[in-house]
């Protein structure tokens, strides 16, 4: 199984509805076992994550309001590529870790991008 990353709306009622992901756009945030290995790792919590890090034991949910927050995230977690692919195990390689890392937090910057465009959130699944 794999991770994905979408953007809800809250209805009147707080009832929340995933967006379509756009033409052209992927929704993959990983891997399953990156929940532990990679966004919960504590290569990514000495960095000072505090969202990711919540997907090592649940779903995680970006209230609208939180996501100018999770973008700085995400935007630490790129800067800091190589720590986070040498201290992970798979895939095999570290220029094909930090790829797909670069890879993955792009789809979830992406998402968090458009959630801010609709007033809605991130949810990471």
């Amino acid at each position: 199984m794999t991770l994905a990353v979408d953007v809800f709306v809250r209805d009147a009622n707080g009832e929340g509805r995933l967006l379509d992901v756009p033409e052209g756009c992927s929704d993959s945030a990983g891997f399953e076992s990156w929940r532990r290995t990679v966004w919960g790792s504590e290569a990514v919590r000495s960095l000072g994550a505090r969202h990711l890090p919540v997907l090592a034991e649940d779903n995680l949910f970006v209230e609208a309001g939180e996501v100018p927050g999770f973008l700085r995230e995400v935007a630490l977690l790129r800067a800091n590529l190589e720590l986070i692919a040498a201290t992970t195990e798979r895939p095999r390689g570290i220029a094909e870790r930090r790829h797909q890392l670069d890879s993955r937090l792009r789809n979830i910057e992406a998402t968090a991008l458009r959630a801010l465009e609709s007033g809605g959130g991130v949810l990471i699944w």
